[in-house]
C-alpha cells in the first residue's frame, strides 16, 4: 500500500515507517539499508563486463562481416574463417580492454564525489553518504543541499526550494509543514520536498519517504537523467554519418564493379564488406574513451575531477573564464578591519551585534560569518530566538536574540543599500538613536565609497528591539543602523602568476562579482587590469539582450551581478562566439555552472553547485584550472590525431581498391589481408591517447571542425590513392606480377603507408621535429616487423602472402620514402592553409 506523502499526519507516517520525531534506531536504518540495497538491480561486474565485450561487435558493418564469415564456415572456407574471426576477436578484446580501463578510472573519479546528507538518528545527528538514506530516516536541510529523497516537512525556516528539475518552475517554492490533500498538484503540495530538487535559502528538518525509483524523480528518470550532448560528441557524430555515407557509396561501387567483371561472387561480397570495415573507424569509440579516461586521470594529477568525460573536449575549446572574485582571485580568507559607525568610528554595540548575528546563524557557512566568529565578542547573557536566513532577493540575514535582563533584539547585517532601506534610524558615537535623514545617508554613502575605493568590503549592520520570539520578514522594518563591518581580503598568493599562465593559454578571465563596482575595481588593478571595463548588475538590467551581447566581450568586471543576472553574462558571451567556462561554489552560481559551455564547481562547494559541474576542482586556485585547460586540450588533439590519421590513410586506400578492381583481372587484395591491415594499423593508434602533443598546439584553444577534416580527408585520400597507383603500376606492369604476389606487395606498401602516416599527421609541423610517444614508436616497431615478417612465415600461404624479392623490396622501399617525403610536405602546406 503506497503511503500518502503529503495527506497522513506526521504520527501516522512515523508509524508507518518504524520511525520516531528522534529519528529511526540504527539496527532500523541497517536493516533497511539491506533490504534497500537487494532491491537496486546492480550489475555483476562479470555481466557488465561480457555485455562491453559483446558491444564491440554490434557495429553495423562488423555485424555484416560476421554473417560473411559464417557462410564463408558454411562453404567450407574454414583457413579464411579462422583468420578474419582471429582478427575480428583480437580487434574486439583491444576495444574492451580500452573501455574497462576507462571504466574503471571513471568509477574511481565518481566516488570522490560522493554527496553528503545531514541526518538525526536515535536524537544524533550525523553526515553519511546520500544513497545510504533510507525511509523514515529525518535529514537537516540548510541553504545549498541537494534534497536525497521524498520528503514530508517537520519543521521550517524561511525554507525556499528550487524545484525547476521536477516541474519546470524557476522562481523558488516557499515551503512550510502541515498536511496537503493528495489530489492536490505537485505545485501545491508545500509541505512536501521532491529529490533532485535544492534548497535556495531557509532551514528544514523533514521525513523521508520514498527513496530510489519511488521517488518522483525515480519514476520520471529516464527522460531526466538523458545527458546533453557536448560541441565534440555532436561533431563526432556527424564525422560518422558523413564517413558511413561514403563507406556504403563505395563499397556498392567495388562490389558492383567485380560483379560486373565476373569475378567469384562470394568473394567478391566478402571483399566489399572488408572494405567497409577497413574504412570504418570501428575502434573510434574506444580510442575517444580511452583518450578522455587519460585525459581526467591526468587531470586528477592536477586536482580537477572529472564529472564528465566528454566535457574534457570542451574545456579544450574554452577561450573564457569567468570566475567570482572572493576565493579565487583573492584569498577568500576574510579579514574583520573594523567595525565602524558613520563618522568613521569604532563602534562596540555593533561590533557585539555583529558577532551575535554571525554566531547564531543557521543557514549555509560563509567566509564573512567565519571571520565575524573570531571577533574578541561573548556570547554570554545571549540567547537565540529565532533567525530570517539569508536569500539573493533580501541580500540580509536576521537573528533574534534574548539577553539576560529580559531584552530581546532582531539584529540584522546585509548589504548596505539593502539594510539601509529597512533603516529609519542611525545610532551615533554619542549612544544617541536619530533619525535617518537624506543628508545622513549622503554621508553613509560617501564613507562607504571611500572604503569600498581602498580595497575594503563594507556590509551594514543594523538592530532594534522586539517584543515577540518569533519574527519574519515583515519584522525588517523600522530598524537602527548601527554602521559597517569592514572586511579585508588579500589577494591570493600566486594568483598573477596564474592569470598570466591563463593568458598564455588565450584564455581571458572576466570578473562576476556580487561585490560593489570600487571593490571589484580595486582588485582589477592588482591583478594587473589597467583601467578594468566595468558593467554593473543595474545597468545589466537596463539593458536589450542584443546591447548585452555586444558589451560583454569587452567587459572585464560584471560587479553587483544578482544571481540570475550571471547566466544571462554567460549566454551573451556565448551569443558573441565565444567558449565559456564559468567556475562557482555557490547556490546562486548554479544557473550560471548549467548554461556554460564547461561548468565548475570546487570540492567544498554546496551540493548543488556540485552536482551542476562537469568538472570539480580540489582546490579553488586558478593555476589548477589553468593545468585543467592545458590537460583538455591534449586530449582534444589526440582524439583528433586518429580523426585525421583514419581519414587521411584508410580513404584513400579504399578509393584505390575501387580503383583496382576496375583496372585489375584479379582481386588486388584478399578480404583476410584488409582486415589484418586493419588490424596492425589499428594497434598503434590505441597509443595515440597518451601521445606527446607539441606545446604550441596547447597554446590556443583547440576546435572541432568538420569541414577541415572532410578537405583533408579528399587532399589525403587523393595523395594516398597517387602514390597506390604507382605501385599497381610498378608491381603489375613493371614486375608483372598477379593474385598472390601483387597482393603482398601491395599488403606491405599498405601497411608502412598507413603506420608512417600516423607519425606524419600527429604533428603540425616536419615529423621529424616532433617527438611522439613511448607508445606509439614501440607499437609501431612492432607492427613494421610483424609486416615484413609475414610473408616468410609459416603463416604467409594461409594468408594469401608469398616471398617479396630483393628488387620488388627496394621499390616498395621507394615508393613508401617518396610517400613520406610528399606527405609531410603537404601536411605543412595544409595546415598552413587551412584555419583551425
Amino acid at each position: 500500500m503506497k503511503i500518502s506523502i503529503s495527506n497522513s499526519s506526521l504520527e501516522e507516517l512515523y508509524t508507518e515507517l518504524n520511525s520516531a520525531k528522534e529519528g529511526l534506531k540504527n539496527n532500523i536504518a541497517a536493516q533497511k539499508l539491506a533490504v534497500q540495497k537487494k532491491s537496486i538491480k546492480i550489475q555483476k561486474p562479470f555481466q557488465r563486463n561480457v555485455k562491453l565485450f559483446i558491444s564491440q561487435f554490434t557495429n553495423p558493418l562488423v555485424l555484416l562481416l560476421v554473417v560473411a564469415v559464417i557462410l564463408s564456415a558454411l562453404l567450407g572456407e574454414k583457413t579464411d574463417t579462422y583468420i578474419i574471426l582471429f582478427i575480428l576477436s583480437a580487434t574486439g578484446l583491444l576495444g574492451f580492454w580500452q573501455e574497462w580501463n576507462a571504466g574503471k578510472a571513471v568509477e574511481q573519479l565518481q566516488k570522490m564525489i560522493q554527496l553528503k546528507s545531514d541526518v538525526v538518528r536515535e536524537s544524533k545527528q550525523f553526515e553519511i553518504d546520500a544513497d545510504d538514506i533510507v525511509p523514515g530516516d529525518i535529514i537537516v536541510l540548510k541553504a545549498g543541499d541537494i534534497i536525497p529523497a521524498d520528503c514530508r516537512l517537520i519543521e521550517t525556516n524561511e525554507l525556499h526550494v528550487n524545484e525547476s528539475s521536477i516541474t519546470g518552475e524557476s522562481y523558488p517554492q516557499e515551503k512550510i509543514p502541515g498536511t496537503v490533500l493528495d489530489e492536490k498538484q505537485m505545485t501545491e503540495k508545500i509541505n512536501c520536498l521532491w529529490q533532485g530538487t535544492n534548497v535556495v535559502s531557509g532551514t528544514a528538518t523533514a521525513l523521508v519517504v520514498y527513496t530510489g525509483t519511488n521517488t518522483v524523480l525515480g519514476q520520471m528518470a529516464h527522460s531526466l537523467l538523458k545527458a546533453e550532448e557536448t560541441a565534440f560528441e555532436k561533431g563526432i557524430k556527424h564525422f560518422g554519418y558523413f564517413l558511413m555515407q561514403i563507406t556504403i557509396v563505395l563499397s556498392i561501387l567495388i562490389l558492383g564493379v567485380n560483379i560486373y567483371f565476373k569475378k567469384p561472387l562470394f568473394e567478391s561480397v566478402l571483399f566489399a564488406l572488408a572494405i567497409a570495415v577497413g574504412m570504418a573507424p570501428e575502434l573510434l569509440p574506444a580510442i575517444m574513451t580511452f583518450a578522455m579516461s587519460a585525459g581526467a586521470r591526468r587531470m586528477l594529477k592536477k586536482k580537477v575531477i572529472v564529472k564528465k568525460l566528454s566535457s574534457i573536449f570542451n574545456f579544450g575549446e574554452v577561450n573564457v573564464l569567468c570566475t567570482d572574485k572572493t576565493g579565487t582571485i583573492t584569498e577568500g580568507v576574510i579579514i574583520v578591519k573594523e567595525i565602524i559607525d558613520i563618522k568613521g568610528q569604532p563602534n562596540l554595540l555593533a561590533s557585539q551585534f555583529a558577532y551575535l548575528n554571525a554566531k547564531f546563524q543557521n543557514g549555509f557557512a560563509n567566509p564573512i560569518d567565519d571571520a565575524l566568529k573570531q571577533l574578541s565578542e561573548s556570547d554570554t547573557g545571549y540567547k537565540k530566538l529565532n533567525e530570517i536566513p539569508y536569500d539573493f532577493i533580501r541580500k540580509r540575514l536576521s537573528v533574534a536574540v534574548s539577553n539576560d535582563n529580559g531584552k530581546k533584539y532582531l539584529i540584522t547585517k546585509g548589504a548596505v543599500s539593502n539594510v539601509l532601506d529597512i533603516c529609519d534610524w542611525f545610532y551615533n558615537s554619542d549612544n544617541n538613536v536619530q533619525s535617518l535623514d537624506s543628508s545622513n545617508k549622503e554621508k553613509i554613502a560617501q564613507l562607504y565609497t571611500d572604503k569600498c575605493n581602498s580595497g575594503l568590503r563594507a556590509i551594514g549592520i543594523a538592530y532594534k528591539e522586539i517584543s515577540s520570539d518569533r519574527v519574519s520578514r515583515n519584522d525588517e522594518q523600522q530598524m537602527i543602523f548601527l554602521g559597517f563591518i569592514l572586511l579585508e581580503d588579500p589577494l591570493k598568493e600566486g594568483v598573477i602568476d596564474a592569470l598570466n599562465q591563463l593568458k598564455k593559454l588565450e584564455v581571458s578571465v572576466k570578473i562576476i562579482t556580487g561585490d560593489n563596482r570600487f571593490v571589484a575595481a580595486y582588485a582589477a588593478t592588482k591583478i594587473g587590469i589597467t583601467n578594468p571595463a566595468i558593467l554593473t548588475g543595474t545597468e545589466i538590467n537596463n539593458m536589450s539582450s542584443e546591447a548585452l551581447i555586444n558589451k560583454a566581450a569587452k567587459t572585464d568586471i560584471f560587479a553587483e551581478a544578482e544571481p540570475n543576472q550571471k547566466e544571462r553574462i554567460i549566454k551573451a558571451l556565448q551569443s558573441s562566439g565565444l567558449a565559456v567556462a564559468y567556475m562557482g561554489d555557490g547556490i546562486n552560481d548554479v544557473a550560471a555552472i548549467h548554461a556554460a559551455d564547461t561548468g565548475i564547481s570546487v570540492n567544498d562547494a554546496v551540493d548543488v553547485a556540485k552536482q551542476a559541474a562537469d568538472f570539480v576542482l580540489l582546490e579553488k586556485d586558478l593555476s589548477v584550472l589553468a593545468e585543467g585547460i592545458y590537460e583538455g586540450r591534449k586530449t582534444f588533439v589526440n582524439s583528433l590525431k586518429y580523426i585525421f590519421i583514419n581519414t587521411g590513410s584508410t580513404f584513400g586506400s579504399m578509393l584505390s581498391m575501387a580503383g583496382a578492381s576496375m583496372l585489375l583481372p584479379f582481386l588486388p587484395m584478399l578480404p583476410k589481408q584488409i582486415l589484418l591491415i586493419n588490424f596492425l594499423t589499428d594497434f598503434p593508434y590505441m597509443f595515440v591517447a597518451n601521445d606527446n602533443v607539441d606545446e604550441e598546439r596547447l597554446l590556443k584553444p583547440a576546435k572541432w571542425n568538420l569541414h577541415r577534416i572532410r578537405s583533408f580527408m579528399i587532399v589525403f585520400g587523393i595523395h594516398s590513392s597517387i602514390f597506390d597507383f604507382i605501385t599497381f603500376f610498378v608491381l603489375y606492369k613493371y614486375f608483372n606480377l598477379k593474385d598472390a604476389p601483387f597482393q603482398t606487395g601491395w599488403f606491405i606498401e599498405s601497411v608502412l603507408v598507413q603506420l608512417f602516416i600516423l607519425f606524419i599527421v600527429r604533428t603540425q609541423k616536419s615529423f621529424l621535429k616532433s617527438k611522439p610517444g613511448k607508445g606509439l614508436l614501440i607499437t609501431s616497431l612492432f607492427a613494421f616487423i610483424i609486416t615484413t615478417w609475414l610473408p616468410v612465415s609459416s603463416f604467409a600461404a594461409q594468408l594469401g602472402l608469398t616471398m617479396v624479392n630483393f628488387k620488388q623490396a627496394v621499390a616498395i622501399a621507394l615508393i613508401v620514402l617518396a610517400y613520406i617525403v610528399t606527405a609531410d610536405l603537404l601536411k605543412t602546406i595544409f595546415f598552413r592553409i587551412s584555419k583551425e
